[in-house]
């Protein structure tokens, strides 16, 4: 890992231009602390972050030879969930399940047991290929792995 380039400096979508090339990642995959990515023209680099975070669509990791390499929302396997919205993004949320909202749908992981809720709720379920680019939490905008819901987490 030593030999390739190395990216530790985030800079947040909106902020810069002019990237060299980009990375897709899906959702889980952009939440990361150090990390071996492979561009889309097929370079390699290390991304060695101070402390593990949550990269969005948008975003730019610059290597230390100046380069910026975008990073775009890959598509993955979700449900488009369509009904009676704001009771059933309650549903979700109190689940702790991330969700895109996404114009007159929400967008979520694909997830049987969810699936199975919503439908019981009266939601009617599409699977769908998109970017999923999910609303950040209300406890800032951090994610961990773990259940803990961030109430010891500092505003930024």
């Amino acid at each position: 890992m030593t030999d390739l380039p190395v990216a530790q400096t985030l800079h947040r979508a909106g902020t810069w231009s002019g990237a060299q090339d980009s990375c897709r990642l899906t959702y889980d995959a952009r939440f990361l602390r150090r990390k071996v990515l492979t561009t889309v023209a097929g370079g390699r680099f290390v991304v060695d972050l101070e402390q593990t975070t949550s990269l969005d669509h948008g975003d730019a990791l610059e290597r230390a030879d100046g380069r910026l390499i975008e990073v775009i929302a890959a598509e993955e396997d979700l449900l488009a969930v369509t009904g009676e919205l704001p009771r059933l993004a309650w549903h979700i949320g109190n689940r702790h399940t991330p969700c895109q909202v996404a114009g007159e749908r929400l967008l979520i992981q694909r997830d049987p047991v969810i699936r199975h809720m919503l439908e019981h709720l009266g939601a009617v379920i599409t699977e769908v290929v998109e970017p999923f680019a999910p609303e950040g939490g209300a406890y800032g905008h951090g994610r961990t792995h773990s259940h803990e819901h961030g109430h010891t987490a500092h505003a930024h």
